[in-house]
């Protein structure tokens, strides 16, 4: 189970008593029917203070905020909620150092730092404390908080590698100084600055963390350096220090690299933009541009906000937000978000929403969000370590207390204590999990998959069945003509005089065949007033002639030729909607319309099979009939149909019981409530609705049910890649402790050993950026 956090949110209620009481109810209602558990809600005159549990896998802070105003509710500031860059954690152990001492200090609600993502999580309550306050706090304990838009710096980035340096050089002068004669307090003195240096870093996270009574990493390699020196064996704490500091410096840079892997979707947006006011064109700020606004797109240039095509005809890029592979044309009237790419055309397009509103804000927002948040590898491993290290530390102490006691000389004893030390600690294993997590979370997001945390990467990697919606998900959402059966004349004709009568009407049947006879290149004079005859069709007068459309109970008397029952029957029979077509008394033919699968359906799906999903099963609320005509034309294994949105959390219930874990596919709105009782919920078209972003916990931008075989297996290739590094640095835990323990190797040995792991394990984690599916 994912881990709740805790949200205060203080509300603004309306004055009137009565308003007050329905939207206390009323807000209780919509939290419950999120299934957000609810802690209390305690009311003073025209405010009261919300307290809930919530998890932070599906649900974000903005969602409760939409539920609370939803309500009737104000959202007042007291209780704020931010994330925070964290700059100068050398070690996953600098996270639980700072969160250690912000969840200690009063007015902090909770606090979650990454270290993978370098990312505070951040709640607290702005009438006991200043977010300043929270800022110098962190600063006490030799962190820095970056503010959005400034960078560390050259030498803030490469410090750990400077000083690492600094120390690999000294230790190499003490050394060559001890060889070549020189006198003893020259090559002590350069050994110590290499302890220094090396050891800076080191130093100050273990002195932060026995402060807040907490034994690490970092203590163990300080206190094995310091048994090194009371040894007199400079040389090698000297080396133990330098390798370990020389580790973290290039574990650290690789972490960077998938950070700004990640960090790369905030800069797709331009930062100006140009736009139409009052008849002339000037450039503004993306930050500037209102609602409303028409800003103008240049061939080649990034669209600086979401919108809609007022004037103009390209194709777009849309890959930086859906991780669509070729370009989409627009035409006014279409959306576009910002990011994309224009190519040949120049487009007029009106702003929908503000800057931080949207679809690649949101993103950014999101995935940024999903680091902080720990998988449930994660969590293990944390929780290993915190039992780990002190049983390591009592085994040392035991080390060099019993041998001596048995004859074992006592300086012997020491050093392979230190070095059993060195050989315990867990480096690698603190990094293995969330450096795959990091990668596999950045590189979803650059193929157009937004997967909100880490318990949703890995338990996409589990799935044993899928679940979809019919329409929108498995479909394309709206009718299309699929037979044209002509039974007197041609179907050119019986399509001309069906699009005829049809385009008078809104009617989505309607629209569906004035638009297929658009695509093969019919005209038609306009008919005459129509008739609408509700539940039946519509008639109308057209080329002279009395045109009735409509389904059987529109001819209920008449004589229907048996050539057009046999193909009403037949195309009923598989699932389609019929026109029959009657002109003067005389039957023409049918038309029969569907929604149709969409084109890579069945591709999908057995793709889905060759990465192990057992079982694809379709819910719908459709009628048997059609849903089995559908299930049948792309393959899926099982159809529930006639099913009501309740109907469906049931059945999600029922299957997660069949096949353990099961995933959820739909459209992020009717699908809410099943998505929310599945495995893991995943939305369609995440960069064309509000709604899929917020209830899903994976989302696939793009309107493209082909993304899911592609994050169904990467999340798999992500839960190998964790394997692995599990396995690595165990695996060296296990041997080096016994190599150390009877002597087989020394400090240096182990900590070359020690390092090398670490390193090796971010790099197999990286190589998850580069996944191609």
């Amino acid at each position: 189970m994912a881990e709740k956090l805790k949200l205060d949110l203080s509300l603004i209620l309306p004055e009137i008593p009565d308003e007050r009481d329905a939207c206390v109810e009323r807000l209780t209602e919509l939290l419950q029917a999120e299934g957000l558990e609810k802690v209390h809600l305690v009311r003073e005159d025209g405010s009261a203070r919300l307290c809930l549990h919530y998890d932070p896998q599906r649900y974000s802070v903005s969602r409760v905020r939409e539920l609370a105003q939803a309500a009737g509710a104000k959202i007042g500031n007291r209780y704020r909620h931010e994330i925070l860059r964290i700059d100068g954690m050398d070690c996953p152990t600098c996270a639980t150092v700072i969160e250690h001492a912000l969840q200690r200090t009063d007015g902090v609600l909770e606090a979650s730092v990454s270290y993978a993502a370098e990312r505070l999580r951040l709640e607290f309550d702005s009438e006991k404390i200043e977010r300043q306050a929270i800022v110098r706090r962190i600063e006490a304990l030799g962190y820095a908080v970056l503010e959005e838009g400034h960078e560390a710096g050259w030498f803030a980035e490469h410090r750990e590698l400077i000083f690492s340096g600094v120390a690999g050089l000294l230790l190499l002068a003490g050394w060559l100084a001890g060889l070549a004669g020189q006198p003893r307090s020259l090559s002590l003195g350069l050994l110590l600055g290499a302890y220094a240096a090396g050891g800076f870093y080191t130093l100050r996270d273990a002195w932060q963390s026995v402060k807040s009574r907490r034994f690490d990493i970092d203590t163990l390699m300080i206190v094995a350096a310091a048994g090194a020196a009371a040894l007199g064996a400079w040389v090698e704490g000297a080396l133990l220090l330098f390798l370990f500091s020389l580790g973290h410096a290039l574990e650290h840079m690789a972490m960077d690299r998938a950070r700004k892997a990640i960090e790369a979707l905030a800069e797709l947006a331009p930062k100006t933009a140009i736009v139409q006011r009052d008849g002339v064109e000037i450039e503004v700020r993306v930050e500037a541009l209102q609602r409303g606004d028409r800003v103008i797109v240049k061939p080649g240039q990034r669209i600086p906000a979401d919108g809609v095509v007022a004037s103009g005809n390209s194709a777009v890029d849309q890959a930086p937000v859906t991780g669509e592979s070729m370009p989409v044309d627009k035409q006014p009237g279409d959306k576009v978000f910002a990011g994309t790419v224009n190519s040949e055309g120049a487009l007029v397009v009106e702003v929908s929403k503000l800057a931080r509103e949207s679809t690649l804000s949101r993103m950014v927002e999101m995935v940024a969000d999903a680091q902080t948040q720990k998988s449930p590898t994660q969590r293990f491993t944390d929780r290993f370590e915190r039992v780990f290290v002190p049983l390591v530390l009592v085994g040392v102490a035991l080390l060099i207390v019993l041998p001596p006691l048995f004859g074992f000389p006592f300086a012997e004893s020491f050093y392979r204590a230190m070095a059993v030390l060195v050989a315990a600690s867990p480096c690698a294993l603190a990094i293995a999990t969330p450096s795959a997590v990091l990668s596999g979370i950045a590189r979803a997001a650059r193929g157009g998959v937004l997967i909100k945390g880490g318990v949703h990467l890995e338990n996409l990697g589990v799935l044993t069945a899928i679940a979809f919606d019919k329409t929108g998900t498995l479909t394309i959402g709206k009718p299309r003509v699929t037979d044209v059966v002509a039974v007197s004349g041609d179907e050119s004709r019986l399509l001309t005089v069906a699009a005829a009568v049809e385009s008078r009407s809104a009617h989505p049947l309607a629209q569906a065949v004035v638009a297929e006879a658009k695509g093969r290149g019919l005209t038609w004079n306009e008919a005459g007033e129509t008739e609408s005859v509700t539940g039946k069709g519509v008639r109308a007068e057209f080329d002279g002639q009395k045109v009735a459309i409509g389904n059987a109970k529109m001819f209920d008397g008449e004589v229907i030729p048996d050539a057009i029952q046999q193909q009403a029957e037949r195309l009923q029979t598989e699932g389609k909607t019929i026109m029959l077509i009657q002109a003067d008394g005389q039957f023409l033919g049918v038309v029969a319309l569907a929604d149709t699968p969409r084109e890579d359906v069945r591709e999908v799906l057995a793709r889905l099979h060759q990465l192990g999903i057992r079982k694809t099963i379709m819910l719908t609320g459709d009628n048997e009939r059609v849903g089995r005509a559908i299930a049948d034309a792309v393959g899926l294994d099982e159809v529930q149909a006639g099913l009501l949105p309740e109907d469906k959390v049931k059945a999600m219930e029922a299957l997660g019981q069949r096949y353990g874990q099961v995933a959820m596919v739909g459209d992020g709105v009717n699908d809410a409530p099943a998505m929310a009782r599945a495995t893991v919920g995943i939305a369609m078209g995440g960069a064309g609705t509000d709604v899929a972003l917020e209830t899903a916990d994976v989302a696939l931008m793009a309107d493209d049910l082909s993304k899911l075989p592609f994050a169904v297996a990467l999340s798999r290739a992500s839960r190998r890649i964790i394997r692995q590094n599990l396995f690595v640095s165990l695996g060296v835990v296990a041997l080096l402790i016994p190599a150390t323990l009877f002597g087989w190797a020394g400090i240096g040995v182990a900590v070359l050993i020690h390092e090398g792991s670490t390193v090796v394990v971010v790099v197999n984690a990286l190589r998850l950026l580069a996944y191609r599916g």
